[in-house]
């Protein structure tokens, strides 16, 4: 059986799993997201019954499934039912609550697997991997746990199931409630089940209590609340950083080597994380993404900046090929790494200035940052000033040449403007012209070399033709009026020449790869932002939720989406995707006041 993005994801900010429509984990990487993938199932050509790399819960005679969140959670329920009308319930969660004055959020998967009806048979197959996938770990059976030991990994599964079955894969009918519990290689001292159990409410209460928090918008709701949650889980509360995605090396395009390890923080993407977090009123996420922020980039000088980091602020990130996965789908390469650390993207200048700026506005926050803040900001926009007419590998990270590009040089400026901004707040006056005056001469340079007068359109880079969708975020950034005509002739052409029904290609240029041939999701989105910008509301909204209903089975989406076959794929789940759902829902939404 071949493997999909019809997937949901389970996590607690430590560790997150991937679980198939048929209740299989199917990935998971240990100690933590961007580790070994102990369950490695999807990157492997098929997931037939003697895959290994997954944990899976086989039904006999399995008929049908079907798969969705408890609600306002982060916990997860499949239920399988037999041809002769029996079924079970498996939940899946990772533990987070509150214990003892601090977050509790282990390394641990729990799962539960509950009779609904009749008396179904099952099998269990915990089936982990090491070495991306090239070895089997030493397994030591005890009373009622198996471990499991890789050079210096240890972790166990501690189950009320029998071992028997679970060692030789036996069928058991299933008559009872079974717990299993991935974690440490630690005694449970209590009962797997009931221990399960109250982790399992202690987790949902959480959740929950976590969604009241946020201001969501009236219309929508699901959508948002499931994007938020999304977003939560792809960052590691323990340093602060923000995951691009949970995964590594899923095709871009189908059969492309277009394979990337996006389980790092870039700067760019977290930005737009932090931002549609903020915009929801969940705070905390930005502040602890600012200390990363203050831990990894502070000890590096301005102008030595990496677009991206290793979660735990790890600048080498070697690139490397996995050769015992063949790869989601039998496609390979799989990359461990992203030699993208390496590049230069001069727009990482605006994305830092840009995610702090709320700390010198929010009042919200306990410390509102200060002018001291504010001049270890200063260097981010010197080297702004000096590379924004620099040519770099761009937002798009092209690995064969490099140019001046537009959205680099925007960003360049914002990092400028809002640094002025942010003077003018602090009463820091000469500080702030010096800042105005810089940033008026960095966009007239861009508006007189980012503009093609024989396109009508802002292109890609300084003096070229190439069309590019991130000149949809112009208005956005403040750059220019969403009015100003030649936005508006930029965003005609875009939709000649990038925009497919409500799907949108980031560029139709060729790359290091050829002509890109998928849509980039995120892309989609900016133009629903961009039409209700521009005033064509009820186009936007038709386009928004024709958007949602690319989202899998319970909404998630990945990088990229076939505009021919309407099929998913890229890393999933793609946080610049989620980011899009929040961001469009919360422009378009009606307002609570006028519905109430």
């Amino acid at each position: 059986m071949r493997g999909n993005l019809e997937l949901a994801v389970v996590g607690n900010c430590q560790v997150a799993a991937l679980i198939d429509e048929l209740g299989r984990m199917v990935w998971a990487c240990l100690p933590r997201p961007d580790g070994d993938p102990v369950l490695c199932a999807l990157l492997r050509k098929d997931l037939g019954a003697s895959a290994d790399g997954v944990f899976a819960v086989d039904l006999k005679d399995l008929a049908s499934s079907t798969q969705r969140y408890v609600r306002n959670t982060a916990i997860l329920e499949t239920e399988l039912t037999d041809t002769s009308g029996g079924a079970l319930r498996i939940t899946d969660f990772a533990p987070r609550f509150r214990q003892r004055g601090r977050m509790h959020r282990p390394m641990a998967f729990v799962r539960l697997i509950e009779p609904l009806e009749g008396r179904p048979v099952v099998r269990l197959r915990f089936k982990p991997r090491a070495h991306y996938g090239a070895q089997f770990p030493q397994r030591f059976v005890g009373t009622h746990h198996v471990t499991f030991e890789h050079l210096e990994q240890r972790y166990r599964l501690t189950t009320t199931a029998s071992l028997s079955a679970l060692r030789d894969e036996g069928s058991m009918v299933l008559d009872s409630a079974l717990a299993c519990i991935i974690a440490a290689d630690e005694t449970i001292e209590e009962s797997p089940l009931s221990l399960a159990r109250n982790w399992l409410e202690r987790t949902r209460e959480y959740w929950q209590e976590w969604i009241r928090s946020l201001a969501v918008p009236f219309d929508w709701q699901d959508a948002v609340i499931r994007a938020a949650i999304t977003l939560k889980l792809c960052t590691y509360e323990d340093t602060g950083a923000v995951l691009a995605a949970l995964t590594t090396s899923i095709p871009e395009i189908r059969g492309s080597q277009r394979n990337w390890d996006y389980r790092f923080c870039w700067l760019r993407d977290s930005f737009f994380v932090v931002q549609a977090l903020n915009r929801l009123g969940a705070t905390r996420t930005m502040e602890a993404f600012l200390r990363y922020l203050d831990q990894t980039v502070a000890e590096q000088p301005a102008a030595e900046l990496q677009p991206l980091y290793g979660i735990a602020g790890e600048k080498q990130l070697q690139e490397n090929i996995a050769p015992a996965l063949e790869g989601f789908r039998g496609m390979g390469p799989v990359r461990v790494g992203n030699l993208a650390y390496e590049q230069r993207q001069y727009d990482i200048y605006g994305a830092i200035v840009l995610a702090a700026r709320q700390l010198f506005f929010d009042r919200r926050l306990a410390a509102p940052a200060s002018a001291a803040q504010f001049h270890r900001l200063e260097p981010l926009g010197e080297a702004a000033l000096a590379f924004f007419e620099k040519p770099d590998a761009g937002p798009w990270e092209f690995r064969g040449n490099e140019r001046v590009h537009t959205f680099s040089a925007v960003m360049c400026w914002a990092a400028a403007d809002r640094l002025a901004r942010i003077a003018s707040h602090l009463a820091l006056s000469d500080n702030a012209q010096r800042w105005r005056t810089r940033a008026d001469a960095m966009r007239e340079r861009i508006l007189a070399r980012g503009w093609s007068n024989e396109r009508g359109a802002f292109v890609a880079a300084y003096d070229s033709r190439d069309l590019d969708a991130t000149a949809l975020l112009l208005p956005e950034l403040g750059f220019i009026p969403a009015e100003d005509p030649r936005f508006l002739s930029t965003l005609n052409a875009i939709e000649r020449e990038l925009v497919r029904e409500d799907l949108v290609f980031r560029y139709r240029h060729a790359d290091d790869f050829g002509v890109p041939a998928n849509t980039f999701t995120m892309c989609s989105f900016w133009y629903v932002n961009a039409l209700a910008a521009v005033g064509r509301q009820e186009e936007a909204r038709r386009h928004f939720e024709r958007l949602l209903t690319r989202c899998n089975g319970v909404g998630l989406l990945s990088e990229d989406i076939d505009p021919a076959s309407g099929e998913q794929w890229g890393n999933f789940p793609q946080v610049y995707s989620m980011v899009g759902i929040i961001t469009s829902a919360l422009r378009l939404s009606r307002r609570w006041e006028d519905m109430l």
